[in-house]
């Protein structure tokens, strides 16, 4: 996992997790955000007690449940009405076989869609946590999710480079 700390509007680091908390150790917290490279989250280090190397544990934690762990299979509940089992159940495979098929199906399907909305709420969540005073956010959001590349450009345009430069790559990371 990747991620990038601002301090106010000026990008600080970019780096692993690791890096991360060997930058922040011996630094006041005040005024640092830091975000998720990959749903640009913001990260509350309060989540983690304050403490960076935390942060590093935490990176590795893998929980462990029933199912297939070798294959990554991880058991989780779905509810659904009667009538969407009875259908599951008269499936080849029965109703995990037929799910995974559905789910890669949509996968195939949808996939470009789900990743530029993906790219479009990571941003907006980064430029909801740090640029909403700033200039054209407005207009910059309405643009974000036209999908609108050269209007969110030039909305943001003035914004503080660190600031503009991130908000791009987060929107248009496939693009870049």
């Amino acid at each position: 996992m990747a991620y990038t700390v601002f301090q106010g509007l000026h990008r600080v680091l970019s780096g692993s997790a690791a890096e991360l908390a060997d930058y922040l150790k011996n630094r006041p917290q005040d005024g640092i955000l830091v975000f998720d490279d990959a749903t640009g989250t913001q990260i509350d280090l309060a989540d983690v007690g304050g403490k960076p190397k935390q942060l590093v544990e935490r990176q590795g934690v893998e929980t462990r449940g029933r199912g297939r762990p070798r294959l990554g299979v991880v058991a989780r509940e779905v509810t659904l009405l009667p009538r969407h089992w009875d259908w599951l159940n008269l499936q080849p495979g029965g109703a995990s076989v037929a799910l995974r098929k559905l789910v890669d199906e949509a996968r195939r399907t949808s996939g470009d869609r789900d990743r530029v909305r993906a790219a479009q709420e990571a941003a907006y969540r980064f430029m909801s946590a740090v640029a909403t005073n700033l200039p054209g956010f407005e207009a910059a959001a309405q643009a974000l999710f036209a999908y609108d590349r050269r209007r969110f450009t030039q909305m943001i345009a003035i914004w503080p480079n660190d600031v503009r430069d991130y908000a791009v790559r987060l929107a248009f990371a496939d693009q870049a």
